[in-house]
């Protein structure tokens, strides 16, 4: 396992050229076992200049950290801790994630809440716990207020910089008492702390000691709005997959983020999901509407520069349709794939294979876009050659796939009318 050295310290510069705008910025901090081996990661949403903690944030930096930083280069399959407002603890951007992967840090109340509020908040509690979620809750709940709070805990969160080194053991001894909860000792700044509470036999420890957070940062490639409402309104009227696959077919935008998004970590599948159509029908119409809307409110007005996507698109119903006479079905679904993913790099700004390893794709997919080989290569060598003019290679690979200049520019025809026609249907 990893080990953390005390002081440890990275936060990368933001590279040159790139926009702000299309960055998700996440900050990490380590939670580490008595060994100072690596048990997970606190997250903190920094891609806005102000520390505002709001249910809206709450589910920006869930849904940043699986769909933008990637899951694995962020946490890898290290435990995450997510702190939340009580107003998120029952929104539905917990339903897209694996509650094996999450634990939920959950404030307790403003002071001076009555016993009924208190009590009013089991119920929930129970759901997230019912549903596997783990919930951690900072030393509050040791009050007697929340004494009916207290079998809801996994973990305790103790913050050394709230009370003396000398009252940790009435502390540590109560929660052990009355919950079975694992306990963290936070904000710690010392190995005198660190060794203190190590000594009273808690678990996980976190602070300045150890490592200060880090800052992950990955650009984005966000749908436009228009794109996603689509979306959103073909889901709540409940349209048929082919008219969902359809549209995400479309919009290459739209295609990259659910395939990044549904192969995550924290979605929790145990296999890799390379079809438009088999993600629409693993994660289904409601949990659909829960990504798109998330989507809705991390998105700008602009999305990438419609030129460069509108290319993409011409690109990969070109290769769909050149492949359709010469290859199985499901071959031209992956050709349509290598097309629109082709310019993943114009997008993103940043190579074509640091793009790719965000999202899963078959072999074949990636030897045609990355190495050029395969049976996709000449079909997207042909589809350049239509774009760029160029006659010797249009003439060679239209020659090696026994197609006809007729047969290619119809479907160059076809292809460029379909994506001119997208903005009216």
């Amino acid at each position: 396992m990893s080990s953390i050295p005390p002081g440890a310290l990275a936060s990368p510069t933001l590279p040159q050229g790139v926009d702000d705008d299309n960055l998700a910025i996440i900050a990490r901090q380590a939670i580490v076992n008595e060994k100072r081996e690596v048990y997970g990661y606190e997250l903190f949403d920094r891609s806005t200049a102000h520390d505002a903690h709001t249910a809206a944030s709450d589910a920006a930096l869930l849904f940043n950290a699986l769909s933008y930083a990637g899951a694995e280069a962020l946490v890898g399959q290290k435990t995450v801790f997510i702190n939340c407002t009580q107003e998120s603890l029952a929104g539905g951007h917990l339903e897209l994630i694996h509650p094996d992967k999450v634990v939920l840090e959950v404030p307790t109340l403003e002071e001076g809440a009555s016993q009924a509020e208190i009590e009013a908040r089991l119920n929930v509690f129970k759901g997230l716990r019912e549903r596997g979620f783990r919930l951690a809750f900072n030393q509050n709940l040791l009050r007697r207020a929340y004494a009916s709070w207290l079998p809801m805990a996994s973990f305790i969160k103790l913050d050394l910089q709230s009370f003396a080194l000398k009252d940790a053991q009435s502390l540590v001894n109560f929660a052990r008492t009355y919950t079975s909860a694992r306990i963290v000792a936070e904000k710690v700044e010392t190995a005198e702390q660190f060794e203190h509470m190590r000594d009273l036999g808690v678990n996980y420890f976190q602070g300045y000691w150890f490592a200060k957070p880090d800052l992950v940062r990955a650009q984005t490639i966000r749908p436009s709005q228009a794109t996603i409402l689509q979306l959103i309104n073909l889901v709540r009227r409940q349209a048929g997959t082919a008219e969902i696959e359809d549209l995400l077919k479309k919009d290459p935008t739209l295609s990259f983020n659910l395939l990044r998004f549904i192969n995550s970590s924290g979605f929790g599948l145990s296999c890799e999901i390379t079809s438009f159509r088999h993600a629409v029908m693993i994660l289904g119409l409601k949990k659909l509407f829960r990504w798109a809307a998330l989507l809705m409110t991390t998105s700008r007005s602009g999305g990438s520069p419609p030129a460069v996507g509108q290319t993409a698109v011409v690109r990969g119903r070109l290769m769909e349709l050149l492949t359709a006479e010469l290859l199985p079905p499901e071959e031209s679904d992956n050709a349509f794939v290598v097309g629109v993913f082709s310019l993943l790099d114009v997008m993103l700004g940043v190579p074509l294979a640091k793009a790719l390893e965000s999202v899963a794709l078959p072999q074949p997919v990636i030897d045609a876009l990355l190495h050029g080989t395969g049976v996709f290569a000449p079909f997207l060598e042909l589809t350049k050659a239509c774009e760029s003019g160029d006659d010797a290679a249009f003439a060679l690979n239209a020659n090696a796939l026994h197609l006809t200049n007729h047969q290619v520019n119809w479907a160059h025809l076809q292809a460029l009318t379909w994506a001119e026609n997208l903005d009216s249907e």
